[in-house]
């Protein structure tokens, strides 16, 4: 079984693991299932600029976006998460389930610099379903950048 993301993380040619899992409650339990440490299992959070203007920010779970560190980085005064339909909208994914990978429009992709070197887990398209992958090699596959973009949760 395929979808979008796995098309496209397989098109990328770079090398991943599907993995399958049940519902979780919280990214705790995820982590769990996945048989992964907390900071392995990475959230892509759609995070808007301006209209029409979105990119994809991949956090360990076990931290939290520092909205002045991405300012910074990106030199804006504002940043915002959409509400559920737009993200949908602006990636084709349901919250849960949001992925840069086969995403409807290939947004920038700022990564955490924790992910630098490790193997991490990321959402896959569809509840239930994740990306094992290097960090190092998604990121350069989907053309993004690490920058310390965090704080502890």
């Amino acid at each position: 079984m395929t979808n979008a993301a796995i098309a496209a993380v397989t098109e990328s040619g770079i090398s991943h693991e599907v993995i399958r899992h049940g519902p979780a409650g919280s990214a705790a339990e995820a982590a769990a299932q996945q048989g992964v440490e907390l900071r392995d299992l990475v959230k892509t959070l759609v995070v808007r600029r301006g209209p029409d203007d979105y990119l994809f920010v991949l956090v360990p779970a076990d931290r939290s976006i520092s909205w002045s560190k991405l300012r910074a980085l990106l030199g804006v005064n504002r940043l915002s998460m959409p509400d559920a339909a737009t993200a949908k909208a602006a990636t084709g994914y349901e919250r849960g389930t949001i992925t840069p990978f086969g995403s409807a429009t290939a947004w920038p992709v700022v990564a955490d610099s924790r992910t630098v070197g490790r193997t991490i887990n990321l959402g896959a398209g569809e509840r239930g379903v994740g990306l094992r992958v290097a960090a190092d090699a998604a990121v350069a596959a989907l053309g993004g950048t690490f920058a310390d973009v965090t704080d502890p949760a």
